[in-house]
């Protein structure tokens, strides 16, 4: 849901997979067969040798910001007709999120994750990778979650929430959009990730003694 959150852990993922596995421009470039044998989790074979594709929607009502996406050094990596975007943004208004251009832009969601969902094999869930104090990640994303809840109710529905702070964003409003998604998480995820911004930062400075910590909390 939150696409630029999206972007990173799958770029995560790629790093991580193994020590010298590398998934950039959906190539694989690894040696070790242990790094491919749970790939399929994450990633799909696109049927040429040595390439695969994440298994992930990225949706953001502000097309700008998918624009950047598909625009920078990872754009390449997702399937190209699972970029979802609205018209403008949710101006970080749960409210527009949730009942107006959130609402507008689910069906289209709810198509691309079903083709996703067709992909797979064994399909067993969803994991959510979204923040509750933006309008898109807190509105469109709860009201995302309970229409999958709707559609798949045997699969197991996972979130990534990352809450709000002060030290990270000035944002009134933020506060008021995660405290409106939290009932949605209750009575739809069966398992939610509650990551906390402010210590992340924390994390960051004082472990990291990184000097940017905001730029790496929202690239994270």
């Amino acid at each position: 849901m939150d696409s630029i959150r999206m972007v990173y852990v799958a770029a995560q993922v790629c790093i991580r997979h193994g020590e010298k596995c590398m998934l950039t421009k959906q190539e694989y470039v690894g040696n070790d067969p242990l790094q491919l044998s749970k790939i399929n989790v994450f990633f799909e074979d696109s049927n040429q040798e040595g390439k695969y594709v994440p298994r992930s929607v990225n949706v953001d009502l502000e097309p700008g910001t998918i624009d950047h996406l598909r625009a920078g050094p990872l754009g390449r990596l997702f399937r190209p007709d699972n970029y979802v975007h609205g018209e403008s943004g949710a101006g970080n208004n749960f409210a527009k999120g949730y009942y107006t251009e959130g609402a507008e832009l689910l069906d289209a969601v709810l198509e691309v994750a079903r083709h996703e969902t067709e992909r797979a094999d064994m399909f067993q869930g969803f994991q959510l990778v979204h923040s509750l104090g933006g309008g898109t990640g807190s509105g469109l994303g709860t009201n995302l979650l309970s229409k999958l809840r709707e559609e798949y109710p045997d699969r197991m529905l996972a979130t990534w929430s990352v809450l709000p702070s002060p030290k990270v964003s000035d944002t009134v409003v933020e506060p008021y959009n995660a405290t409106l998604s939290f009932h949605q998480l209750v009575e739809n995820a069966d398992l939610s990730f509650c990551l906390d911004n402010q210590a992340l930062y924390d994390i960051c400075q004082r472990t990291l003694r990184s000097e940017s910590p905001s730029t790496m909390i929202s690239t994270c």
